[in-house]
Protein backbone atom coordinates (compact mmCIF):
# COMPACT_ATOMS: atom_id res chain seq x y z
CA UNK A 1 0.00 0.00 0.00
CA UNK A 2 1.20 3.82 -0.75
CA UNK A 3 2.43 5.61 1.70
CA UNK A 4 0.98 9.11 2.40
CA UNK A 5 1.31 12.08 4.34
CA UNK A 6 -2.01 14.00 6.27
CA UNK A 7 -1.35 17.26 8.07
CA UNK A 8 -3.74 17.23 10.92
CA UNK A 9 -4.58 19.24 13.80
CA UNK A 10 -4.93 17.62 17.17
CA UNK A 11 -5.71 18.74 20.87
CA UNK A 12 -3.07 17.41 23.21
CA UNK A 13 -3.39 20.16 26.76
CA UNK A 14 -1.65 22.73 27.87
CA UNK A 15 1.48 23.25 29.11
CA UNK A 16 2.49 26.02 31.84
CA UNK A 17 3.84 29.41 30.21
CA UNK A 18 6.93 30.65 31.55
CA UNK A 19 4.84 33.25 33.10
CA UNK A 20 2.16 30.80 34.49
CA UNK A 21 5.38 29.12 35.71
CA UNK A 22 6.90 31.50 37.85
CA UNK A 23 3.29 32.66 39.48
CA UNK A 24 2.67 28.95 40.47
CA UNK A 25 6.40 28.81 41.55
CA UNK A 26 5.96 32.05 43.75
CA UNK A 27 2.97 30.50 45.19
CA UNK A 28 4.60 27.23 46.21
CA UNK A 29 7.62 29.08 48.05
CA UNK A 30 5.39 31.57 49.96
CA UNK A 31 3.27 28.72 51.62
CA UNK A 32 6.49 26.56 51.87
CA UNK A 33 7.70 29.83 54.07
CA UNK A 34 4.42 31.01 55.80
CA UNK A 35 3.02 27.38 56.54
CA UNK A 36 5.43 25.01 56.42
CA UNK A 37 8.00 26.91 58.42
CA UNK A 38 10.33 27.04 55.79
CA UNK A 39 10.50 23.27 54.65
CA UNK A 40 10.54 22.70 51.06
CA UNK A 41 7.38 20.24 49.56
CA UNK A 42 8.67 17.23 47.70
CA UNK A 43 7.02 15.97 44.66
CA UNK A 44 5.01 13.55 47.04
CA UNK A 45 4.12 16.54 49.26
CA UNK A 46 2.67 18.23 46.77
CA UNK A 47 0.80 15.45 45.23
CA UNK A 48 -0.81 14.59 48.39
CA UNK A 49 -1.98 18.76 48.98
CA UNK A 50 -2.85 19.04 45.48
CA UNK A 51 -4.49 15.78 45.01
CA UNK A 52 -2.89 15.26 41.79
CA UNK A 53 -0.54 11.94 40.99
CA UNK A 54 3.17 12.40 40.71
CA UNK A 55 3.74 11.55 37.16
CA UNK A 56 0.87 14.22 36.36
CA UNK A 57 3.10 17.22 38.35
CA UNK A 58 6.51 15.63 36.89
CA UNK A 59 4.74 16.56 33.07
CA UNK A 60 3.26 19.76 34.51
CA UNK A 61 7.14 20.89 35.64
CA UNK A 62 9.03 19.80 32.71
CA UNK A 63 6.71 20.35 29.95
CA UNK A 64 7.23 17.83 28.37
CA UNK A 65 3.70 16.83 27.39
CA UNK A 66 -0.12 18.48 27.91
CA UNK A 67 -2.00 18.14 31.11
CA UNK A 68 -5.56 19.04 30.70
CA UNK A 69 -7.05 22.86 31.66
CA UNK A 70 -8.77 21.74 34.91
CA UNK A 71 -5.35 20.36 36.38
CA UNK A 72 -3.67 23.49 36.08
CA UNK A 73 -7.16 25.29 37.21
CA UNK A 74 -7.14 22.60 40.19
CA UNK A 75 -3.05 23.01 41.03
CA UNK A 76 -3.42 27.11 40.90
CA UNK A 77 -6.39 27.09 43.39
CA UNK A 78 -4.71 24.74 45.60
CA UNK A 79 -2.11 27.72 46.09
CA UNK A 80 -5.42 30.83 46.32
CA UNK A 81 -4.25 31.67 42.38
CA UNK A 82 -6.85 31.98 39.82
CA UNK A 83 -5.68 30.56 36.49
CA UNK A 84 -5.25 33.44 33.88
CA UNK A 85 -4.93 32.24 30.01
CA UNK A 86 -1.51 34.34 29.90
CA UNK A 87 -0.71 31.24 32.56
CA UNK A 88 -0.85 28.57 29.49
CA UNK A 89 -0.53 27.66 25.98
CA UNK A 90 -3.11 25.36 24.92
CA UNK A 91 -2.20 23.31 22.16
CA UNK A 92 -4.94 23.49 20.02
CA UNK A 93 -3.05 24.09 17.18
CA UNK A 94 -0.17 21.83 17.18
CA UNK A 95 0.39 20.44 13.62
CA UNK A 96 1.87 16.95 13.20
CA UNK A 97 2.32 14.96 10.39
CA UNK A 98 1.10 11.16 10.26
CA UNK A 99 3.18 8.78 7.84
CA UNK A 100 0.08 6.27 7.30
CA UNK A 101 0.68 2.79 6.95
CA UNK A 102 -0.65 -0.24 8.05
CA UNK A 103 0.82 0.16 11.22
CA UNK A 104 -0.38 3.67 11.48
CA UNK A 105 2.75 5.19 12.56
CA UNK A 106 2.64 8.68 14.17
CA UNK A 107 5.40 11.07 14.41
CA UNK A 108 5.07 14.12 17.02
CA UNK A 109 6.44 17.00 18.21
CA UNK A 110 6.53 18.89 21.37
CA UNK A 111 6.96 22.61 22.75
CA UNK A 112 9.89 22.70 25.30
CA UNK A 113 10.63 25.30 28.06
CA UNK A 114 13.55 27.29 27.28
CA UNK A 115 15.84 28.00 30.27
CA UNK A 116 18.08 30.56 30.26
CA UNK A 117 21.94 30.08 30.72
CA UNK A 118 22.62 29.32 34.21
CA UNK A 119 25.37 32.10 34.82
CA UNK A 120 25.08 33.36 38.58
CA UNK A 121 22.51 32.72 41.81
CA UNK A 122 18.89 30.73 40.73
CA UNK A 123 16.29 33.28 41.03
CA UNK A 124 13.73 32.78 43.74
CA UNK A 125 10.81 32.13 41.33
CA UNK A 126 13.26 29.35 39.84
CA UNK A 127 12.18 25.66 39.31
CA UNK A 128 15.56 25.02 38.65
CA UNK A 129 16.71 25.60 42.14
CA UNK A 130 17.49 22.19 44.33
CA UNK A 131 17.34 22.79 47.75
CA UNK A 132 20.15 22.08 50.29
CA UNK A 133 18.55 19.98 53.07
CA UNK A 134 19.66 19.68 55.64
CA UNK A 135 21.09 22.98 55.53
CA UNK A 136 18.20 25.11 54.48
CA UNK A 137 16.08 23.44 57.55
CA UNK A 138 19.42 24.38 60.02
CA UNK A 139 19.80 28.03 58.55
CA UNK A 140 15.92 29.02 58.95
CA UNK A 141 15.64 27.10 62.24
CA UNK A 142 19.15 29.31 63.31
CA UNK A 143 18.60 32.84 62.13
CA UNK A 144 15.28 32.84 64.63
CA UNK A 145 18.06 32.77 67.47
CA UNK A 146 18.45 35.64 69.67
CA UNK A 147 21.81 36.85 68.75
CA UNK A 148 22.99 33.85 66.04
CA UNK A 149 25.76 34.13 64.06
CA UNK A 150 26.37 31.87 60.91
CA UNK A 151 29.24 31.55 58.46
CA UNK A 152 28.67 30.11 54.68
CA UNK A 153 31.84 29.04 52.88
CA UNK A 154 32.19 27.30 49.99
CA UNK A 155 34.40 27.55 46.96
CA UNK A 156 33.01 29.40 44.05
CA UNK A 157 30.30 28.28 42.33
CA UNK A 158 28.81 26.06 44.57
CA UNK A 159 25.61 27.65 45.61
CA UNK A 160 26.23 29.98 48.53
CA UNK A 161 24.67 33.16 46.85
CA UNK A 162 21.53 31.31 45.47
CA UNK A 163 21.48 29.94 49.13
CA UNK A 164 21.12 33.09 50.83
CA UNK A 165 18.51 34.32 48.60
CA UNK A 166 16.16 31.89 49.81
CA UNK A 167 17.58 32.45 53.39
CA UNK A 168 16.56 36.34 52.98
CA UNK A 169 13.11 35.28 51.47
CA UNK A 170 12.21 33.14 54.73
CA UNK A 171 13.81 36.19 57.28
CA UNK A 172 11.16 38.73 54.63
CA UNK A 173 8.29 36.41 55.54
CA UNK A 174 8.59 36.69 59.54
CA UNK A 175 8.50 40.11 59.13
CA UNK A 176 12.62 40.73 59.78
CA UNK A 177 14.33 43.60 58.63
CA UNK A 178 16.99 42.10 55.87
CA UNK A 179 20.45 43.60 54.56
CA UNK A 180 22.51 41.93 51.70
CA UNK A 181 25.83 44.17 51.78
CA UNK A 182 28.20 42.41 49.23
CA UNK A 183 32.16 43.75 50.23
CA UNK A 184 32.32 43.92 46.37
CA UNK A 185 30.47 47.52 46.58
CA UNK A 186 32.60 48.72 49.01
CA UNK A 187 35.20 50.97 47.06
CA UNK A 188 38.66 50.00 47.41
CA UNK A 189 39.94 53.21 49.00
CA UNK A 190 37.68 52.51 51.66
CA UNK A 191 39.38 49.25 52.72
CA UNK A 192 42.86 51.07 53.42
CA UNK A 193 41.60 53.10 56.06
CA UNK A 194 39.70 51.44 58.88
CA UNK A 195 37.69 54.95 59.58
CA UNK A 196 36.88 55.36 56.10
CA UNK A 197 35.83 52.00 55.79
CA UNK A 198 33.64 52.00 59.42
CA UNK A 199 32.28 55.24 57.90
CA UNK A 200 31.05 53.53 54.21
CA UNK A 201 29.81 50.25 55.89
CA UNK A 202 27.32 51.93 58.61
CA UNK A 203 26.24 54.62 55.51
CA UNK A 204 25.37 51.61 53.15
CA UNK A 205 23.30 49.77 56.25
CA UNK A 206 21.36 52.69 57.04
CA UNK A 207 20.65 53.64 53.23
CA UNK A 208 19.50 50.20 52.75
CA UNK A 209 17.33 50.40 55.41
CA UNK A 210 15.89 53.63 54.61
CA UNK A 211 17.04 55.53 57.21
CA UNK A 212 19.46 59.49 56.57
CA UNK A 213 22.56 58.03 57.49
CA UNK A 214 23.56 60.89 59.40
CA UNK A 215 27.03 59.38 60.44
CA UNK A 216 28.19 63.63 61.50
CA UNK A 217 26.01 63.12 63.86
CA UNK A 218 26.97 60.17 65.67
CA UNK A 219 30.36 59.63 65.11
CA UNK A 220 33.01 60.30 67.55
CA UNK A 221 36.32 59.61 66.43
CA UNK A 222 38.27 60.47 70.03
CA UNK A 223 36.02 57.16 71.71
CA UNK A 224 37.91 54.96 68.66
CA UNK A 225 36.40 53.69 65.36
CA UNK A 226 35.31 50.59 66.25
CA UNK A 227 33.63 51.57 69.40
CA UNK A 228 31.85 54.70 67.73
CA UNK A 229 30.68 52.29 64.91
CA UNK A 230 29.36 49.51 67.60
CA UNK A 231 27.48 52.88 69.32
CA UNK A 232 26.03 54.01 66.10
CA UNK A 233 24.57 50.56 65.47
CA UNK A 234 23.21 50.41 69.03
CA UNK A 235 21.60 53.21 69.40
CA UNK A 236 21.01 54.53 65.88
CA UNK A 237 20.12 51.11 63.68
CA UNK A 238 19.22 48.63 66.21
CA UNK A 239 17.30 51.07 68.55
CA UNK A 240 15.53 52.25 65.61
CA UNK A 241 12.90 49.08 65.63
CA UNK A 242 12.34 46.06 67.75
CA UNK A 243 11.97 43.68 64.88
CA UNK A 244 15.34 41.49 64.18
CA UNK A 245 17.63 42.86 61.71
CA UNK A 246 19.43 39.54 59.16
CA UNK A 247 22.50 41.38 57.75
CA UNK A 248 24.39 39.30 55.44
CA UNK A 249 27.41 40.08 54.45
CA UNK A 250 28.74 39.02 51.45
CA UNK A 251 31.88 38.40 48.75
CA UNK A 252 33.99 38.63 52.52
CA UNK A 253 37.05 37.24 50.75
CA UNK A 254 37.54 40.83 49.19
CA UNK A 255 38.77 41.79 52.45
CA UNK A 256 41.92 39.36 53.10
CA UNK A 257 43.62 41.09 50.52
CA UNK A 258 43.74 43.89 53.33
CA UNK A 259 44.39 41.84 56.22
CA UNK A 260 44.73 44.52 58.76
CA UNK A 261 41.09 46.25 58.07
CA UNK A 262 40.09 42.25 58.62
CA UNK A 263 41.52 41.71 61.57
CA UNK A 264 40.04 44.79 63.03
CA UNK A 265 36.79 44.39 61.26
CA UNK A 266 36.27 40.99 62.65
CA UNK A 267 37.33 41.79 65.83
CA UNK A 268 34.57 43.78 65.76
CA UNK A 269 31.93 41.06 64.77
CA UNK A 270 32.97 39.17 67.44
CA UNK A 271 32.36 41.71 70.10
CA UNK A 272 29.21 42.40 68.85
CA UNK A 273 28.09 38.51 68.76
CA UNK A 274 29.36 38.41 72.60
CA UNK A 275 27.66 41.81 73.71
CA UNK A 276 24.06 39.68 72.22
CA UNK A 277 25.10 37.27 75.03
CA UNK A 278 23.57 40.16 77.35
CA UNK A 279 21.88 43.05 75.84
CA UNK A 280 18.44 42.77 74.46
CA UNK A 281 19.35 45.10 71.31
CA UNK A 282 22.51 43.43 69.87
CA UNK A 283 20.16 40.24 70.46
CA UNK A 284 17.88 41.74 67.80
CA UNK A 285 20.84 41.30 65.38
CA UNK A 286 21.19 37.80 63.49
CA UNK A 287 24.68 38.12 61.37
CA UNK A 288 25.43 35.99 58.53
CA UNK A 289 29.31 35.67 56.99
CA UNK A 290 29.21 34.52 53.68
CA UNK A 291 32.54 33.67 51.85
CA UNK A 292 34.54 31.98 49.02
CA UNK A 293 37.47 29.77 49.84
CA UNK A 294 39.66 30.24 47.10
CA UNK A 295 41.05 33.31 48.46
CA UNK A 296 40.38 31.97 52.08
CA UNK A 297 43.21 29.38 51.47
CA UNK A 298 45.90 32.28 51.62
CA UNK A 299 45.38 32.99 55.63
CA UNK A 300 47.47 31.37 57.91
CA UNK A 301 45.59 28.16 59.19
CA UNK A 302 46.57 28.72 62.47
CA UNK A 303 45.38 32.24 62.57
CA UNK A 304 41.76 32.02 61.61
CA UNK A 305 39.41 34.91 61.52
CA UNK A 306 36.31 33.18 61.52
CA UNK A 307 36.10 30.23 64.33
CA UNK A 308 32.71 31.75 66.02
CA UNK A 309 28.71 31.09 65.05
CA UNK A 310 27.29 28.37 63.57
CA UNK A 311 29.51 26.86 60.28
CA UNK A 312 27.74 26.11 56.91
CA UNK A 313 29.65 24.42 54.36
CA UNK A 314 28.32 23.99 51.28
CA UNK A 315 28.71 20.41 49.80
CA UNK A 316 28.40 18.77 46.09
CA UNK A 317 24.95 17.76 44.91
CA UNK A 318 23.82 14.27 45.82
CA UNK A 319 23.15 11.14 42.88
CA UNK A 320 19.53 11.88 43.51
CA UNK A 321 19.24 15.84 43.75
CA UNK A 322 21.57 15.81 40.44
CA UNK A 323 18.38 13.28 38.55
CA UNK A 324 15.74 15.94 39.73
CA UNK A 325 17.41 18.30 38.32
CA UNK A 326 17.59 16.83 34.98
CA UNK A 327 14.23 15.86 35.37
CA UNK A 328 13.44 20.06 35.89
CA UNK A 329 15.31 20.05 33.06
CA UNK A 330 12.82 17.85 30.90
CA UNK A 331 15.21 15.31 30.42
CA UNK A 332 14.44 11.62 30.00
CA UNK A 333 17.44 9.73 32.25
CA UNK A 334 17.52 6.48 33.51
CA UNK A 335 17.62 6.04 37.05
CA UNK A 336 21.37 5.67 37.93
CA UNK A 337 22.70 5.77 34.35
CA UNK A 338 23.68 8.82 33.20
CA UNK A 339 23.56 10.70 36.17
CA UNK A 340 26.26 8.37 36.99
CA UNK A 341 28.39 9.50 34.50
CA UNK A 342 28.04 12.96 34.64
CA UNK A 343 29.34 12.61 38.41
CA UNK A 344 32.11 10.19 37.20
CA UNK A 345 33.19 13.30 35.29
CA UNK A 346 32.54 16.15 37.37
CA UNK A 347 31.58 15.22 40.79
CA UNK A 348 28.47 16.70 42.10
CA UNK A 349 29.57 20.41 41.45
CA UNK A 350 26.64 22.71 41.55
CA UNK A 351 27.51 24.91 38.66
CA UNK A 352 29.40 22.58 36.67
CA UNK A 353 26.49 20.10 36.67
CA UNK A 354 23.62 22.55 35.78
CA UNK A 355 25.95 23.98 33.16
CA UNK A 356 26.49 20.26 31.40
CA UNK A 357 22.05 20.07 31.69
CA UNK A 358 21.73 23.82 29.87
CA UNK A 359 23.31 22.47 27.25
CA UNK A 360 21.96 18.84 26.81
CA UNK A 361 18.20 20.42 27.50
CA UNK A 362 19.31 22.96 24.60
CA UNK A 363 20.20 20.05 22.07
CA UNK A 364 23.42 21.59 21.62
CA UNK A 365 25.03 18.46 22.76
CA UNK A 366 24.89 15.16 23.94
CA UNK A 367 26.21 13.40 26.69
CA UNK A 368 28.56 11.35 25.48
CA UNK A 369 29.90 14.39 23.40
CA UNK A 370 29.94 16.63 26.11
CA UNK A 371 32.07 14.20 28.14
CA UNK A 372 34.66 13.46 25.47
CA UNK A 373 35.16 16.88 24.91
CA UNK A 374 35.47 17.63 28.11
CA UNK A 375 38.11 14.79 28.15
CA UNK A 376 39.73 16.14 25.62
CA UNK A 377 40.56 19.79 26.06
CA UNK A 378 38.25 21.09 28.74
CA UNK A 379 35.13 21.15 26.74
CA UNK A 380 32.48 23.91 28.03
CA UNK A 381 34.23 23.86 31.15
CA UNK A 382 37.74 25.40 29.66
CA UNK A 383 37.25 28.57 31.24
CA UNK A 384 36.61 27.50 34.93
CA UNK A 385 39.45 24.78 34.66
CA UNK A 386 42.04 28.25 33.23
CA UNK A 387 41.07 30.23 36.31
CA UNK A 388 41.99 27.09 38.59
CA UNK A 389 45.27 26.44 36.60
CA UNK A 390 46.19 30.04 36.85
CA UNK A 391 46.29 30.04 41.08
CA UNK A 392 48.39 27.20 41.11
CA UNK A 393 50.58 28.71 38.34
CA UNK A 394 51.34 31.17 41.44
CA UNK A 395 51.72 28.58 43.69
CA UNK A 396 54.76 26.33 43.06
CA UNK A 397 54.90 24.24 46.09
CA UNK A 398 51.10 23.57 45.96
CA UNK A 399 51.32 22.51 42.05
CA UNK A 400 54.56 19.92 43.06
CA UNK A 401 51.77 18.31 45.15
CA UNK A 402 48.92 18.51 42.72
CA UNK A 403 51.30 17.04 40.23
CA UNK A 404 51.92 14.34 42.13
CA UNK A 405 47.84 13.94 42.58
CA UNK A 406 46.44 13.79 39.48
CA UNK A 407 49.40 11.61 38.08
CA UNK A 408 49.14 8.84 40.23
CA UNK A 409 46.42 6.04 40.69
CA UNK A 410 46.40 5.87 44.25
CA UNK A 411 45.11 8.12 46.71
CA UNK A 412 47.64 9.94 48.53
CA UNK A 413 48.60 11.28 51.79
CA UNK A 414 49.85 14.74 51.57
CA UNK A 415 51.05 17.82 53.82
CA UNK A 416 47.88 19.67 55.84
CA UNK A 417 48.67 22.84 54.68
CA UNK A 418 48.69 21.77 51.45
CA UNK A 419 45.55 19.65 51.87
CA UNK A 420 43.78 22.67 53.66
CA UNK A 421 44.34 24.62 50.55
CA UNK A 422 43.58 22.70 47.70
CA UNK A 423 40.23 21.53 49.37
CA UNK A 424 39.59 25.36 49.73
CA UNK A 425 40.40 25.66 46.46
CA UNK A 426 37.80 23.08 45.33
CA UNK A 427 40.49 20.77 43.98
CA UNK A 428 40.16 17.97 45.85
CA UNK A 429 38.24 15.43 47.82
CA UNK A 430 38.96 12.90 50.70
CA UNK A 431 38.69 9.40 50.96
CA UNK A 432 39.25 8.76 54.79
CA UNK A 433 42.99 10.33 55.39
CA UNK A 434 43.57 9.95 51.87
CA UNK A 435 43.16 12.75 49.34
CA UNK A 436 41.94 12.71 45.35
CA UNK A 437 41.29 15.00 42.54
CA UNK A 438 37.82 16.12 42.89
CA UNK A 439 36.64 14.71 39.89
CA UNK A 440 37.80 13.34 36.64
CA UNK A 441 37.62 16.40 34.66
CA UNK A 442 40.46 18.03 37.30
CA UNK A 443 42.56 14.94 36.96
CA UNK A 444 42.78 14.78 33.23
CA UNK A 445 42.58 18.12 31.92
CA UNK A 446 45.44 19.36 35.09
CA UNK A 447 47.67 15.83 34.10
CA UNK A 448 47.96 17.10 30.59
CA UNK A 449 48.44 20.74 31.77
CA UNK A 450 51.20 19.81 34.31
CA UNK A 451 53.02 17.69 31.92
CA UNK A 452 53.94 20.44 29.97
CA UNK A 453 56.19 22.24 32.75
CA UNK A 454 57.32 19.61 34.48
Amino acid sequence: MALKENTTKRRRGALLSPKGLQRLQEAISSWEIIENQGQRLSLEDLSDYTKLSAKTLSRLWSASKGVDQKTLKLCFSTFNLELYEEDYIFLMEDFETKILDSNSICLRTESPVWWSYPDGPVPLDSPLYIERQPIEKLMYREVTQPGCVMRIFAPGQMGKTSLILRLLSFADAKGYRTINLSFSQIDAYCLTDLNKFLRSFCSQIAIKLGIAPNISEHWDEDVGYKLTCSLYFQYYILQESDKPLVLVLSEVERFFEYPHIAEEFFALLRCWYEESRQNNLWKNLRLVVAYSTEQYFCLDINNSLFNIGLPIRLQEFTQQQVEELARRYGLSWTAGKESAQLISLLGGHPALIQLALYYLHSGATTLLDLIKEAIANGGIYRYHLQQHWVKLLANPGLMRTYTELVTTKESLVIDPIHAYQLESLGLITFDGDRVLPRCQLYRTYFAKQLATIV
